[in-house]
Order: C-alpha cells, then sequence, then structure tokens
C-alpha cells in the first residue's frame, strides 16, 4: 500500500487526472446501480417501469434539445480556441440555454400533445427539461476540467451530486402519498439545479459572452449531421424500454428494465478498457504498425467475454440481491443483453479505423442499420413474444451493429491502408461463438442450480490456471494506459 502511495505521489499531474476522471465516471455510474436494490423494494414494477421509460424518452430528447453541443465539437473548441476558452465556453452554454427556452416554450404552448406523445405528466416533463439543462451545464464544465486537468473541483461536485440525487429521491419516494415517479424524478431534478447552476454562473461570468455567431454556426454545422448518430445509438440502449411499456405494460418494462441496467453495468468495464485502448490504438495507426493491435485487442476481448459469463452465470443470485421476488423473471432477459455488451466492445474496436481516417458516413449508416433493424425487430417479436424478446432483438441488433462496423473498418483498410487488416476473422468468430455458446448454456443450467454451480467453478478454475496470462494482459494495459498518459 505504501509503494502505491508513493507511486501516486511521484505521478505526473496528468497520470493523476486520468486516475480521478475514472474515478468520476464509475461515482456517476457506480452510486446508480448501488441504490438500484433499494428503488426496486420501494417502487412496484410497474413504477420502476415508468421511471425506466422516462429515463428512455429523456436520452432521446436530449439530443434533439441540446444536440449534444458537449460532446465532439466542445472539446475540440476548447483546445484550437485555448487562447479564447472562456468567451468559447460561454457562448456555447448560451446556444444550449437557447435551444431548452425554446424547448420550453414549445412544451408549454403544446402541452398535452407532448404530454399524450411520450405518455408522461407536465411535472414529469418539467423536471425533464430542468435535468436537460441542468446535466448539460455539468457536462460542459467537466469537459473543461478535463482539458485544464483540474480533478480536484471535478471530483468534489460528482461525488456531492452522485450521492445526494439518490438520497433526496428516496426521501421524496418514502413521503409521496401517490405519484412515486414523479417523486423520484423531482429529486433528481432538484438536485441538478442546486449542483450545477452555480458552474453556469460561473462559465458565463468568466467568458462574458453568451453570443457568438463564428462559434454558434461552426457548433451547429458540425452536431447537425451528426444527430442520426446519437439517435441511433439512443434508440438501440433506450427503444426497447418505450416500445415494452406501450406494447406490454410498465411491469414489464420495469422487469426488462432491472435486467438490462444490472447486465449495462458491465460497461464499466468496456469503458475502462476503450479510455485505455484509444489512444495506443490512435498511435499504432498514425505509425502504420497496425499488427501490433490484434493481440491486445483479443486478449482484451476474452477479459470483457469471462466477465459477462461470471455475471450470466450468477444472473438469479444477482437478480435477488437486486430486487425482491416480483422482479425474479429479470434472470432470462440478462444473458441476451450482456452478450451485446462483448459487441459494442467489438464495434469500438472496430469503428477506430474509420474515426481515424474521418469516414464519418461509415459510422453514420452502420448506426442507422442497427436502429433501424432494433425498432422493426421490437414491433414484430414483443407482441408475440413478450418483453424477453426486447433481449434477444438488442442481441441481434448489436451484432449487426459490430457486423456493419467491421465491413466498413475493411472496406476503410482498403481505402487507407493499402489492404492492411489489423484483426483475423476467424478468431474475432472463435472468441464470440465460444463466449455465447457458453452463455446460453447458463441460461439454460438456470433450473438445474447444482449443474450451474459445477460449470461455474469449473470455469473459475479455468481462470485461476490462467491467471499469469491475465495478470500479463492487465499489466500491459496498465503500462499502456502510463505510456498514453506521459504522451
Amino acid at each position: 500500500m505504501g509503494k502505491l502511495t508513493e507511486s501516486y505521489k511521484n505521478s505526473p499531474k496528468q497520470v493523476k487526472a486520468a486516475l480521478w476522471f475514472l474515478v468520476c465516471s464509475f461515482l456517476q455510474r457506480g452510486i446508480s446501480v448501488i441504490t438500484t436494490p433499494i428503488f426496486t423494494r420501494v417502487l412496484t414494477t410497474a413504477e420502476y417501469g415508468q421511471y425506466s421509460t422516462f429515463n428512455s424518452w429523456m436520452s432521446i430528447i436530449t439530443i434533439f434539445i441540446t444536440l449534444n453541443l458537449y460532446s465532439g465539437v466542445y472539446t475540440q473548441g476548447l483546445i484550437k480556441n485555448s487562447d479564447d476558452r472562456e468567451a468559447y465556453s460561454s457562448s456555447l452554454e448560451g446556444l444550449m440555454t437557447t435551444l431548452v427556452a425554446c424547448a420550453t416554450v414549445a412544451y408549454v404552448l403544446f402541452h398535452n400533445f407532448w404530454n399524450n406523445l411520450f405518455s408522461l405528466t407536465t411535472a414529469q416533463m418539467l423536471c425533464m427539461l430542468v435535468m436537460i439543462w441542468a446535466t448539460a451545464v455539468y457536462r460542459f464544465w467537466a469537459a473543461e476540467q478535463r482539458v485544464l486537468l483540474t480533478y480536484k473541483r471535478l471530483v468534489a461536485v460528482t461525488l456531492i451530486a452522485s450521492c445526494a440525487r439518490p438520497v433526496l429521491s428516496l426521501i421524496l419516494v418514502l413521503t409521496a402519498s401517490y405519484d412515486r415517479v414523479t417523486a423520484r424524478v423531482l429529486g433528481l431534478a432538484i438536485v441538478d439545479m442546486a449542483a450545477f447552476v452555480g458552474l453556469y454562473y460561473i462559465q458565463m461570468k468568466r467568458g462574458k459572452k453568451f453570443f457568438s455567431g463564428a462559434y454558434w454556426k461552426n457548433a451547429i454545422l458540425f452536431h447537425l449531421p451528426l444527430i442520426p448518430h446519437y439517435l441511433s445509438q439512443t434508440v438501440l440502449s433506450g427503444a426497447d424500454r418505450i416500445m415494452i411499456r406501450s406494447m406490454v405494460g410498465s411491469s414489464e418494462a420495469g422487469i426488462y428494465g432491472l435486467a438490462y441496467s444490472v447486465s449495462q453495468i458491465m460497461l464499466l468495464f468496456n469503458s475502462a478498457l476503450t479510455q485505455t485502448l484509444s489512444p495506443w490504438i490512435y498511435q499504432k495507426i498514425k505509425d502504420k504498425k497496425v499488427q501490433d493491435i490484434h493481440g491486445i485487442a483479443y486478449g482484451s476481448l476474452l477479459l470483457i467475454a469471462a466477465v459477462n459469463l461470471l455475471l450470466m452465470a450468477l444472473a438469479p443470485e444477482v437478480i435477488r440481491i437486486f430486487a425482491p421476488s416480483s422482479y425474479y423473471a429479470a434472470i432470462y432477459v440478462i444473458p441476451p443483453v450482456s452478450m451485446s455488451v462483448i459487441f459494442i466492445f467489438c464495434y469500438d474496436l472496430f469503428a477506430k479505423f474509420a474515426f481515424y481516417y474521418e469516414r464519418t458516413k461509415f459510422i453514420m449508416v452502420a448506426s442507422i442499420i442497427a436502429a433501424a433493424a432494433n425498432i422493426g425487430l421490437n414491433l414484430v417479436f414483443i407482441p408475440m413474444f413478450g418483453y424477453v424478446a426486447a433481449g434477444y432483438t438488442t442481441l441481434a441488433c448489436y451484432m449487426i451493429y459490430a457486423i456493419a462496423h467491421y465491413l466498413f473498418m475493411n472496406r476503410v483498410c482498403k481505402l487507407d491502408m493499402d489492404g492492411e487488416r489489423p484483426y483475423k476473422t476467424r478468431i474475432l468468430l472463435l472468441i464470440i461463438v465460444v463466449f455465447m455458446a457458453l452463455g446460453f448454456y447458463f441460461l439454460f443450467t438456470y433450473n438445474f442450480p447444482i449443474l450451474r454451480y459445477a460449470s461455474l467453478a469449473v470455469m473459475v478454475v479455468i481462470l485461476i490456471l490462467l491467471r499469469k496470462r491475465i495478470r500479463s494482459l492487465v499489466s500491459n494495459l496498465m503500462n499502456m494506459r502510463r505510456s498514453n498518459r506521459k504522451s
């Protein structure tokens, strides 16, 4: 422990910042995961389904209102306009505020139409608009802190807000006499406003520029063409809960929403690996050494597969921890949704090449194809087989997503890399086929606990036998992360 402390103290600011930025990411998602067992026990499956649907709608509506201005162009702009950074930040905050204000006016004027369209109440919609604005303020400010490597304030604000949100929401839910879903949403909106309105004031006071024709035009022109891409990704992750509530019921949406949330815990591992691999892969592409990529990529893929298999094997126990018996049917959704995580990781490995060579049309086309397939398959199979079918349509669509990006990656390799390809198809297929076969096997064993525990024991023994290789892979990833930070 002493060596770790000493190593941390002697680390450069970039290394410390990167570590704490990762901690912030885990805080935001982790605290939400930790509090899930509490809310599943105070909310009925129908109420949990309504809340899950609210989140899905908010993720979609956010794209149309804010254009995701705080991603993409903003970080680039902070670097390109470093000599005018404060004015640039305040002007984009001004643009975002203007967009939210226009959306609020449009909602107030036609609130009955929007309430019926989204199946939400006026209070929920107003809370959503507040949360969209406040969350965007936080993301603008957080992006600036990352560029400036000022991690202490970011960690403090993130920790306070992440802890306060579930605490206030729980208090309001427990004291609510009727609409507990609105009570939970109201708690989130109050904390977001209280925690982030000060950040808005700070950035606007420093920048002293609400409007900039040049900055506004550049941001709008950059993000408008990306709306189909952002929307497609959101549809892939959220449309199923909306469709289940509409086509089956709120209770079923709640059960599915819990299974989806539990399965998506594995995306924390995806994010950690992706943040480590991305700069390294880009550097290898730049240096024209793509053959160095496949070894680390295969090992990372196997690591993601092993972690997801553990979740699938322990799904009945995990659901019992996270929710009461009324949610137990969620175990049958976890395997297909967990399997989709490995295809999300594959997509990232493949899409790096299109991003590097700025073949963004390929990225957009793949996203639209997968999102359209998701809606189409849900419309067909949810009425036929119920909400569990949405898990398999999600898996199928992420498979389509990954395959499309793999084909486009090969196209990019042909156009920009003289046909040199970084991965071997047969090895990727072998890893994925074995992973999916084991995933469906564990699904089969849910009704045979002795067989499941025996299989899990065998899996653990295999991991122990391979511990040296796993340790070597993790060591390589850590060394890679350190070299990325130094560069």
